[in-house]
């Protein structure tokens, strides 16, 4: 049965003419907006994971092709494909003859689509199981139209919307070998025919149909590459044939069904187009770089979308770049080919993406951004209505049902495709993951696997088991896309008052040099005694000098300039063990570095700023890290004799700086510091860590807290872990091994701990490491275990810790992978460290994840007792030297967490020290870029000023002030006095100023009285009174 298409009516006519259809506006070259815009370097608010839902309607539906997954190669009649015979040609033993078997498994992947909550489900018809030859001359196959229909009837029972595609790949073999497959343009017809027998048949159960499944691919790699079937490889003006005979045949069948089927079964079709996205390198979009990226979308999806959707032409880049090689559309096929789409029908996958290398020339790169793609079509076609109709990615075929990366690379689609809903009003209405279950992926054969559902293809039952992935996107149709939660909604409240709001910077470097050399310069200097306007030393005159005091050191009073701009009150910054001791010992010490550290403690503390001073800081760089080169050479922290060292190292800085001090950290990071000796003995290094920090703490406590009064503790560098396989034991398992050994092996022996309902004493490592570890070395995979305390170490280190600090700054996404640590340098955790695609990231890739800081918080607090916690160090690298807009983020997010875990979650948090202060070189981490010597504050120095003057909450009057502790009982009289204090000190100077002249009046009238009994007063005598009486108006001008 034929059907030719109809002309279009003269209104269409007129709208073609006007260049428009259906909403489409020829808006060709408009995507190159995407490129010329800002590239932001920060985050906002458009920019990061939405937490937001799709509209109502919104289709979920997974899809697959018929020669993928079918199989039943020649069952009930089907005839043999182009995909066959290519297939069988390239290796016999990778065919799709039983594939999936969803030929006769249908009812177990509608069971999968049930399983998932789909509500659509995109599948092709198989071409040569209908037809066997092709064309409809010969009736069609009744047991494949029976089994179609089968399959769509049990769908829409299910209440799953089918989605129809027409051709995917799977071409009729006699068709290529009767016509020369689409390189004869007598195809169209026959494709014609096809469709509307299609149609006919099921058109009235089926609302969306596919023409055609990303033709892009069928032209380029089946006549142009010959990697896909049929396998041919012609020069270009065969490709281009190609395409424009597959773009007539979805022409006319769209016309077909326009004329003869809508206006009864009001369906809607379109055609697959293949896309990938391409951005400039390094957000260099030079108009060269942009016009490239332009002509390679053009090159790709734009070559069948601007005949389609479009101007009815060819893009001119394209026909620009091959003169004489385009076949070109007369006027009658441009106004037929025009407007042929009731959608976007879009493919965004691996297939596409592959070739994207090839298309890129000097300067771009290809990215998975499918939220820029997707505002590349509605920029360049008027925004249409678009269907996901392919999008997915691809697992080795080792990795099982355990598909990890798949997930986060479909949450990353995902959540770009809401975002382009959300922020960029692009008209999304349905989602198809692809693909439902494991099938033949075309020349990769068997080798990857890209279904929801895994498919074992030696066993002859081919069971559906879901894959992590179909687990992941089960909820995320359940829960309609990613709505907020009570946990991810913001707080209102504010921090103590005795909160600790800092600034953490590491070593810092001493400065000797005073700014002025009047301190050792002895000479008197006259300026212009000659009228040569010098100054010049005066001869024969020497002054005494002095030392130069702590005021005098230029650079301290500048760095605490910078440090007050920031409204801290805290300053944490670390002395240099080896400039102070350079030999190890107490046979040299470096007193004019001690005494310059004491001039920074003490100039802080006259601004109110308290410092938490770090003894040692290791570098984590060869050869020294940060050790005095006598110990490191001695073999530094696996030598016991380490732990003395520092202790008596400790007792120096306790003796010269502790009255100025009232928080130390002993060593920063120990847990980072002993994974430096991870070829050698890492335990060990670790364990003489612990001993030298309960050495100087049990030094401080016994000798120096009574008069001085702080707290010491040392700093943990504290990543959170999460589990990179939400649905993996083995993951969440890792996840808490990752926190014991990183955290608990130092926290456990100071504080011990609850794991689980049971409580630990002190003391010891934790039970699970050192079991995890004997069991390691029992199967020969480690050749590592943890040393044991002695009874005095036990004591020794048993509650020698005042505080928790932590160093937090991103989250770890942690999987399982096991490790023979005994042949490599690794860890023994068998901890491997990812990190999630949706996650923003800085320049240097630090994961942006500010609930990781309140999870890390809640697990210290809930393991430990409520100890009191402070964060040390936390911060972000930002490239921005002024308006650096990340590190405003960071700020602001990270404290939100801070609250949450503060407020809701009842964690002792005890302060917050923001890394770091000022930038050495370029900018990264600093609040302060320095420029030629130069400080210049950035924008976050003012964010942060002002999350500390309102307490940590943005919403909070910054009127609100904390009360000095003495000072909160309200005082009635004292009130009136500090309400009236200028009138009370004009008072007090009127009382003054009568009560002197009373006293000079009364002096007066004595003296007086005293002349008249004696004789008269010597000359000398008067002048002695004269001069006291003139000298008392003196004194009150300067009382008052």
């Amino acid at each position: 049965m034929a059907f030719a298409p109809l002309p279009s009516s003269l209104s269409r006519f007129l709208l073609l003419i006007l260049c428009g259809s259906g909403g489409v506006t020829c808006l060709s070259g408009e995507g190159r907006a995407l490129w010329q815009q800002p590239q932001a370097r920060s985050v906002s608010e458009g920019q990061l994971f939405l937490l937001d839902t799709f509209p109502d309607g919104f289709l979920w539906g997974a899809g697959s092709s018929a020669f993928q997954t079918e199989g039943s190669c020649s069952r009930d009649g089907k005839g043999p494909s182009v995909w066959d015979r290519f297939s069988h040609s390239r290796s016999p033993a990778a065919t799709a003859d039983v594939a999936s078997d969803s030929y006769r498994l249908w009812e177990e992947d509608v069971a999968a689509l049930k399983y998932l909550g789909a509500s659509s489900y995109a599948f092709s018809l198989s071409w040569p199981r209908l037809f066997p030859n092709g064309t409809t001359s010969g009736g069609p196959n009744a047991a494949g139209v029976a089994h179609y229909s089968r399959m769509i009837d049990r769908l829409r029972e299910e209440g799953i919307e089918p989605v129809v595609t027409l051709f995917h790949w799977d071409l009729p073999l006699a068709l290529q070998e009767d016509y020369g497959g689409w390189r004869n343009e007598s195809l169209v017809d026959v494709f014609n025919d096809y469709a509307a027998f299609c149609f006919q048949t099921y058109g009235s159960r089926v609302k969306y149909w596919i023409t055609m499944h990303n033709p892009y691919l069928l032209a380029w790699q089946g006549y142009r590459t010959g990697l896909h079937a049929p396998g041919e490889s012609h020069d270009a003006s065969a490709t281009f044939t190609v395409a424009h005979n597959l773009i007539r045949a979805h022409a006319n069948v769209w016309h077909t069904y326009d004329s003869h089927f809508r206006p009864h079964q009001r369906g809607y079709v379109s055609i697959t187009l293949g896309s990938h996205w391409i951005q400039p390198i390094r957000r260099q979009a030079s108009p060269s770089n942009v016009e490239r990226c332009q002509e390679s979308m053009e090159a790709v999806v734009g070559w069948f979308a601007e005949p389609i959707h479009g101007g009815g032409d060819y893009p001119a880049s394209l026909k620009r770049q091959n003169p004489r090689l385009l076949p070109e559309f007369t006027e009658a096929e441009r106004l037929q080919v025009r407007g042929t789409a009731d959608f976007f029908a879009l493919s965004f996958g691996p297939d596409n993406i592959r070739l994207g290398p090839t298309l890129t020339q000097y300067g771009q790169q290809v990215s998975l951004d499918l939220r820029q793609a997707l505002n590349w079509v509605k920029l360049e076609y008027g925004n249409p209505r678009v269907l996901i109709a392919e999008n997915g990615w691809f697992s080795d075929a080792t990795v099982g049902t355990n598909d990890t990366v798949a997930i986060y690379l479909m949450k990353k689609f995902t959540n770009q495709v809401l975002q382009a809903i959300v922020h960029d009003s692009v008209q999304v209405f349905g989602y198809t993951a692809w693909s439902l279950v494991d099938g033949f992926e075309w020349r990769y054969g068997y080798s990857v696997r890209r279904g929801l559902f895994y498919v074992d293809f030696n066993s002859p039952d081919r069971a559906r088991l879901p894959k992590t992935s179909a687990r992941f996107y089960r909820g995320v149709i359940a829960d309609h896309g990613y709505p907020s939660s009570d946990e991810t909604r913001d707080v209102k409240g504010q921090f103590p008052c005795d909160f600790h709001w800092g600034v953490a910077d590491s070593t810092l470097q001493v400065r000797l040099r005073p700014f002025s050399p009047q301190f050792t310069d002895p000479h008197l200097y006259c300026w212009n005694m000659s009228g040569n306007g010098v100054l010049s030393p005066v001869e024969g005159v020497h002054l005494q000098t002095r030392g130069a005091q702590c005021s005098d050191f230029l650079a301290i009073q500048k760095h605490l300039d910078l440090l007050q701009a920031t409204g801290a009150d805290h300053y944490r910054f670390a002395l240099n063990w080896s400039l102070i001791l350079p030999r190890g010992d107490l046979s040299a010490v470096n007193r004019e570095a001690l005494r310059y550290y004491r001039c920074v403690v003490k100039e802080a503390r006259k601004r109110d700023i308290q410092p938490m001073v770090t003894l040692y800081y290791p570098t984590h760089h060869p050869p020294l890290l940060g050790l005095p080169a006598p110990l490191h050479d001695a073999g530094g922290w696996l030598n016991g004799s380490t732990v003395g060292a520092f202790r008596e190292y400790a007792e120096l800085c306790f003796r010269e700086l502790g009255p100025w001090v009232p928080l130390w950290i002993t060593i920063n990071e120990p847990n980072r510091l002993s994974q430096a000796y991870n070829a050698s003995d890492p335990y060990r290094a670790a364990h003489h860590l612990i001993l030298a920090h309960a050495a100087a703490w049990r030094l401080y406590d016994g000798e120096f807290r009574a008069q001085q009064g702080a707290l010491v503790s040392f700093s943990l560098h504290a990543d959170w872990a999460e589990p990179a396989n939400p649905f993996l034991e083995s993951h969440a398992a890792a996840a808490r091994r990752f926190l014991l050994f990183e955290l608990a092996c130092f926290l456990e022996p100071f504080l011990g701990g609850r794991g689980g309902d049971a409580a630990r004493r002190g003391g010891e490592y934790p039970a699970e490491v050192r079991e995890y570890l004997r069991e390691k070395a029992s199967v020969g995979l480690s050749r590592s275990s943890l040393p044991d305390f002695t009874e005095p170490e036990r004591r020794e280190v048993l509650g020698a810790l005042d505080f928790i600090a932590l160093n937090h700054f991103t989250t770890r996404l942690v999987s399982y992978r096991r490790i023979n640590s005994s042949l490599s340098r690794s860890l023994d955790h068998d901890c491997l460290l990812l990190s999630d695609p949706t996650w923003p990231s800085s320049d240097l890739g630090q994961a942006l994840v500010p609930w990781g800081l309140r999870r890390v918080l809640r697990w210290l607090s809930e393991r430990y007792a409520e100890a009191s916690i402070f964060i040390t160090a936390s911060g972000v690298d930002d490239p921005a030297s002024k308006d650096d807009q990340l590190r405003q983020f960071y700020l602001r997010s990270y404290l939100q967490e801070a609250l949450k875990a503060y407020q809701v979650d009842g964690v002792n948090l005890r302060g917050f020290y923001a890394w770091k202060l000022q930038d050495r070189h370029g900018p990264q981490f600093g609040l302060f870029s320095s420029f030629h010597h130069q400080s210049v504050p950035k924008a976050s120095v003012s964010a942060y000023r002002e999350i500390i003057a309102r307490r940590g909450d943005p919403e909070t009057d910054r009127g609100a002030s904390c009360e000095r502790a003495d000072a909160r009982t309200p005082c009635a009289l004292c009130h009136v006095v500090l309400g009236n204090g200028p009138l009370l000190f004009f008072v007090v100077c009127v009382f003054l100023t009568l009560t002197l002249l009373i006293a000079v009046v009364f002096l007066q009238a004595r003296r007086k009285k005293t002349g008249q009994h004696r004789a008269a007063p010597s000359r000398r005598r008067r002048q002695r009174g004269r001069v006291t009486l003139w000298r008392v108006p003196h004194i009150f001008n300067d009382s008052c």
